[in-house]
């Protein structure tokens, strides 16, 4: 019988890497949390947990938060305010839209159809939802709040449930807009099509997938921040879920990691070097279960994984952290055969995003939408702990150096929003 090759070096491989975590285990955490930074740097409060600033990065120096850096008892609050110039205005025509792609998606599409509706003084019409598949379909109230929706927006755009039956198809016309629409485009775009056919039907393209503020952004639009931040909710049957498994994860060990890793978008993306060192487009479970370990995090966290099933690939993970689940692990064995054994995908999406934006730390292993508006929500929900991965040297490292520069710069969208 011959000898497979890549069973040998995937063999030393993996001794290797037990070698690394065996001498991780003898090392003093807390000597490493208490070095000295040097250079020129300032100190900066950053949620309770005090940080340096040095060439624009952020470096421990004495920390009183821990490595799970507990929420920040000065929590964020909306900072915007619906003025009387935002107040809804009655009109015939009527906006439409679907949801789709999934709930990091749905956030900005809302957004954006809000935006068009209420500076066209449209109706908005209550969107479908569609998944990535052909035929994944379903309405809007079978994952988000109806009354909710209608009720946060009343005083700025009118909802209805349907288009009346007096609206003809070929009475609609098709627009597209990037995400993030401004007043100035729908104006310039957008209104002489809607003043022309009196009704229009949304999509939105992803010019890019990031939510970083720009200068041009200027002050927040309020319209724009109740719409991203107050006006989606779950529906009670889907949100009692979520809780039930958040619950079930904070039972298994006081606290919890939600990662975002789905082999097959790392599989498409191939990980590639990104040029700076030990910086990467993405991460797979072995090169997720080293940093996480480096950083100093027991062998008994609790870890969330977004991973629709388990894989042979993720078994390392679990070698080194047992508590690792994904959803079929951690649901109901009642709530199964409506949330996982359907072939439409989009509550599991859904559950995902929402234990996400839950969880005690966030590690996006794979960068895109799912991972800036997490970090949005989690932003408005007062939970700052996003983990970004990163190749350590040496055998250890601190938590505080790798804060999302979303947090530590609060460079997101949100932070104009909220304050």
């Amino acid at each position: 019988m011959g000898v497979d090759l890549r069973q040998i070096v995937a063999g030393i491989l993996t001794i290797t890497m037990f070698v690394m975590l065996g001498q991780m285990l003898h090392r003093d955490y807390s000597d490493a949390a208490q070095e000295k930074v040097e250079g020129d740097a300032h100190d900066i409060e950053f949620h309770g947990s005090k940080v340096a600033v040095e060439d624009g990065l952020v470096r421990a120096s004495v920390g009183n938060k821990g490595l799970w850096m507990e929420n920040s008892h000065d929590q964020l609050k909306p900072c915007w305010s619906i003025s009387q110039s935002d107040e809804t205005v009655s009109s015939k025509g009527y906006v439409t839209f679907s949801l789709t792609n999934g709930p990091e998606y749905h956030i900005s599409q809302i957004t954006d159809a809000v935006m068009v509706a209420k500076h066209l003084g449209a109706t908005l019409v209550l969107p479908d939802i569609r998944g990535r598949k052909p035929g994944d379909e379903m309405n809007f109230e079978d994952i988000y709040d109806v009354d909710k929706l209608a009720k946060s927006l009343e005083s700025v755009v009118k909802v209805v449930k349907t288009l009346p039956s007096h609206v003809s198809l070929r009475d609609i016309a098709i627009v597209k807009v990037p995400a993030r629409v401004a007043e100035d485009y729908i104006k310039e775009h957008i209104d002489p099509i809607f003043k022309s056919k009196g009704n229009i039907r949304l999509t939105t393209y992803f010019p890019s997938v990031n939510l970083r503020k720009s200068s041009q952004d200027g002050e927040a639009d309020p319209v724009s921040c109740l719409a991203m931040f107050g006006s989606l909710e779950l529906q009670s049957g889907v949100s009692d879920l979520v809780e039930s498994m958040v619950q079930r994860l904070k039972k298994s060990g006081g606290r919890f990691i939600a990662i975002d890793l789905r082999v097959e978008i790392l599989e498409k993306k191939n990980c590639h070097e990104t040029g700076a060192v030990g910086s990467k487009t993405c991460y797979n479970a072995q090169e997720i279960a080293l940093f996480l370990r480096k950083l100093g995090f027991e062998s008994d966290t609790t870890i969330y994984l977004t991973q629709p099933r388990w894989e042979s690939s993720l078994n390392i993970l679990k070698d080194i952290f047992p508590k690792t689940f994904t959803k079929e692990e951690i649901m109901p064995a009642s709530k199964k055969s409506k949330y996982l054994e359907l072939e439409n995908s989009e509550y599991e999406n859904v559950i995902d995003f929402y234990i996400s934006s839950r969880s005690d730390v966030f590690v996006p292993a794979i960068p895109g939408l799912f991972y800036a508006n997490t970090v949005g929500k989690r932003i408005a929900l007062g939970k700052p702990q996003v983990l970004v991965p990163a190749e350590i040297s040496g055998t250890s490292g601190l938590s505080t150096d790798y804060i999302s520069p979303y947090i530590s710069k609060k460079t997101h969208l949100a932070y104009s929003c909220f304050c």
